[in-house]
């Protein structure tokens, strides 16, 4: 396998760093679900997909408008 140089700005890269840096806070910050959500998801996963309604249906409903 051949080894390729990049050349890369100092200043792009210092400023990739904080992008990620920044984004990764975000994420970690979010935290945890509330009560509520943990709830509203427990429901939505106890539902069976059978009484899901599918994107192309939907869809379907929309455009026969």
């Amino acid at each position: 396998m051949e080894t390729q140089k990049v050349k890369v700005d100092a200043n792009d890269l210092k400023q990739l760093i904080q992008d990620v840096q920044l984004l990764k806070n975000v994420l970690l910050s979010e935290g945890e679900l509330t009560d509520w959500a943990k709830q509203e998801l427990d429901n939505a996963r106890a539902l069976p997909d059978l009484e899901y309604v599918s994107l192309e249906e939907v869809e379907k409903r929309i455009l026969a408008k």
